[in-house]
């Protein structure tokens, strides 16, 4: 029969394993830090003893916190001062986050998805440790899997603060990329990859948000296109002009959003460049559409 182990007890042994799993965020390799099997042999008979020996609950809160930790204070500097900052101190770090706060543009991007990468990498070690407390809260009703915790304290203490900047970097990005310049469509493909993972709030995702503010961006850059090239182009050049556009757009939003995306996108800049144009012979009705890979119909 095995011993019992107490609350303080097995918490001084996981407090180990913990401290080293926030070295993950800055830069140290999994395999060069610790083997897993100690603490999460630790935190199963913490919770498969009797009562009130059963410190699942205590274990669960512990796990939770040291999310919350790793983000505050993710520089390992900090983590000797962490014990000693009273709890104004400790919420003015959270909020600080000073390696996203000086950024912007593509480098704030960048920052953001290298920061969500290194989390996961220690939250997958941490969710090692604490692998018995999902087999032991498997009903879903008295807690929430340790997985979906880990993304909402991300959620919560980071991205929620960010999401708004971000996605105007974004948008600033395509428009760049519109305008010919030198982007990393990479970085778009990856940005919109973590919208779609971290979720959302409410009944709209953090994706589709995403999407509608391009669709919109997108639809109003070419309505008033179109409306200057109403008056510079015939009608054969605008029908080609247009053609170019609808393929132009497909070519690079296919790099960096999802295929249900594009064409919602297309579909919008369909309807933004259909116009009247008036010629000598008559009202012809331009109308945008895809048919056999051919974007544009003209109607009389």
């Amino acid at each position: 029969m095995y011993r019992i182990i107490t609350l303080e007890e097995g918490m001084n042994k996981l407090e180990e394993g913990i401290g080293k799993a926030r070295m993950i965020l800055d830069g140290y390799p999994t395999n060069a830090l610790f083997n897993a099997e100690d603490y999460n042999n630790c935190v199963y008979y913490m919770c498969v003893q009797h009562p009130p020996h059963d410190y699942s609950l205590q274990l669960y809160e512990r796990f939770k916190r040291a999310l919350e930790e790793s983000i505050s204070l993710k520089h390992s500097s900090l983590l000797v001062i962490a014990p000693k900052l009273q709890a104004y101190q400790f919420e003015a770090l959270t909020k600080v986050l000073p390696s996203l706060m000086d950024k912007n543009g593509a480098p704030l991007l960048t920052e953001l998805l290298h920061m969500w990468a290194k989390y996961k990498v220690m939250v997958k070690c941490l969710g090692g440790f604490f692998l018995y407390l999902d087999r032991h809260f498997a009903d879903g009703k008295s807690a929430a899997p340790l997985r979906d915790v880990s993304v909402v304290c991300f959620h919560d203490l980071v991205f929620v603060k960010f999401y708004d900047k971000c996605r105007d970097c974004a948008i600033d990005l395509i428009s760049e990329d519109r305008a010919e310049k030198t982007i990393d469509r990479g970085l778009l493909k990856n940005i919109s990859s973590f919208f779609m993972e971290i979720g959302g709030q409410g009944n709209t995702s953090y994706y589709e948000s995403f999407e509608k503010a391009i669709i919109a961006d997108v639809s109003i850059y070419y309505s008033s296109l179109a409306s200057e090239w109403l008056f510079r182009y015939s009608c054969t050049d605008y029908i080609w002009k247009a053609e170019w556009c609808l393929n132009q757009v497909n070519a690079r939003a296919s790099q960096f959003l999802y295929q249900t995306s594009v064409e919602k996108l297309l579909q919008v800049l369909s309807s933004s460049l259909v116009l009247y144009h008036c010629l000598p012979e008559g009202l012809i009705a331009l109308q945008l559409c895809s048919v056999d890979n051919q974007y544009v119909e003209l109607l009389k």
